[in-house]
């Protein structure tokens, strides 16, 4: 796996460029995992050609969005039988939790933070529970698009220095990630009471 990683990194990305990433986001999302081989490639990708950082961003969402958009169809055409077989009993219920609780959040705070937060669970559980496949591709280019759109521009502003920057806010994020998870979901219980007050307001 390593030798395939490297692959992509000196191999596919400089030949195919920007193709080269939506290729390696799609198998990442979808049939392999490549951890923050994604975010990796972004950073380097335009810190090598900042004038094009917007474009790898752009790729890289694009082929996340399509590699995920298999795993729901999985998911959709599979059973919950499927998931509990591939993740355990207790795991699956957690994420029907989240998804009862957190709504598209539990979709969207997977897709932002990185590993070790588990993320292809949810998206398979998207499809299992029902999760519109208009709303699922909603949130994950959102969702995807402002994690790649801000290591794309860790590479343009930082230019040889992103990849140290790059470990250092990974890392930083890795060892928060509870509070990080749980700022998202004070953001959610906000926004929720926000919509309910807004709501009532209008029926009185």
């Amino acid at each position: 796996m390593h030798r395939f990683i490297v692959w992509i990194q000196e191999v596919a990305v400089p030949v195919l460029g920007a193709p080269g990433v939506f290729v390696a986001a799609f198998l990442d999302s979808s049939f392999l995992s490549l951890p923050e081989i994604n975010d990796l490639l972004v950073v380097t990708s335009a810190a090598s050609n900042p004038e094009r950082g917007w474009l790898f961003a752009l790729t890289a969402t694009l082929g996340s969005v399509a590699g995920c958009s298999v795993l729901w169809w999985i998911g959709w055409k599979g059973e919950e039988d499927l998931l509990e077989r591939r993740f355990g009993v207790h795991r699956v219920t957690r994420a029907r939790e989240a998804f009862h609780r957190w709504d598209f959040l539990a979709l969207a705070v997977p897709a932002i933070l990185p590993p070790p937060m588990p993320f292809k669970i949810f998206v398979i559980a998207a499809g299992v529970f029902g999760f519109s496949f208009r709303r699922f591709v909603i949130t994950l280019l959102v969702a995807r698009g402002l994690r790649y759109a801000a290591w794309a521009a860790v590479g343009i502003w930082y230019g040889e220095r992103a990849i140290a920057v790059f470990k250092d806010v990974d890392s930083w994020m890795s060892a928060r990630l509870p509070w990080l998870m749980g700022l998202a979901a004070a953001a959610f219980v906000g926004w929720w009471l926000r919509r309910r007050h807004a709501n009532a307001g209008a029926a009185a």
